[in-house]
């Protein structure tokens, strides 16, 4: 077996107590790193020097992009938030719900800003430009609201859903392209497509 040096790492202990870590099994090691910085941490480089054994050994990395569970999360709290929405749509008003939905989320954001405040993790940078962009986030999510609301009272499907968002997704890849440079592949633009197509096929 292999054995793995890693030359002269040096972080804060205090700000993060463990930005890397190694789990070691038989025959498999699996490196984690949790979070990357804009400045250097490392004094040297990272080497990876196999001691022993074949030096081509190929080691399988397992890192993990840093807003992956926060994915994770985001779709499961959207995905609860429509079916709780088709759940309330036949007993409440679209406006009225609309509006409870929108306070319960700004109570729960509130909350949020209270623990940073007070555990001292306050961190949040203000501007005009993020403040008009968030107003118009805003008016967007309570719209949207309100149409889901409109579009379960009237018989839509909560099966429906999943097409909706994926047209949504198709304007988020299109405007990420188009107006935030992003490199464009033929994946992204398949998906485009398929999202369009599905969100036609919801007509019948």
């Amino acid at each position: 077996m292999p054995e793995l040096a890693i030359r002269h790492i040096e972080y804060d202990s205090i700000a993060d107590p463990g930005p890397i870590s190694v789990v070691r099994q038989e025959h498999k090691l699996g490196v984690w790193v949790y979070e990357f910085f804009d400045e250097p941490w490392a004094g040297n480089s990272i080497d990876f020097n196999f001691l022993a054994g074949d030096p081509f050994h190929k080691l399988h990395s397992c890192f993990v992009a840093a807003w992956f569970w926060c994915a994770v999360v985001a779709a499961v709290l959207y995905g609860a938030h429509q079916i709780f929405t088709r759940l309330a749509a036949d007993r409440i008003g679209e406006g009225l719900g609309g509006f409870v939905v929108e306070a319960a989320a700004a109570l729960s954001i509130l909350i949020y800003l209270a623990i940073l405040w007070f555990a001292g993790r306050w961190n949040q940078k203000f501007s005009g430009a993020g403040f008009n962009y968030s107003l118009l986030t805003g008016i967007c999510v309570g719209a949207g609201t309100i149409a889901f609301f409109l579009l379960f009272q009237k018989g839509g499907p909560l099966s429906a859903v999943p097409a909706i968002l994926a047209g949504g997704a198709a304007i988020m890849a299109l405007a990420g392209i188009l107006f935030f440079h992003e490199a464009p592949s033929w994946q992204r633009i398949v998906g485009v497509a398929f999202a369009i197509i599905g969100l036609f096929l919801l007509r019948e």
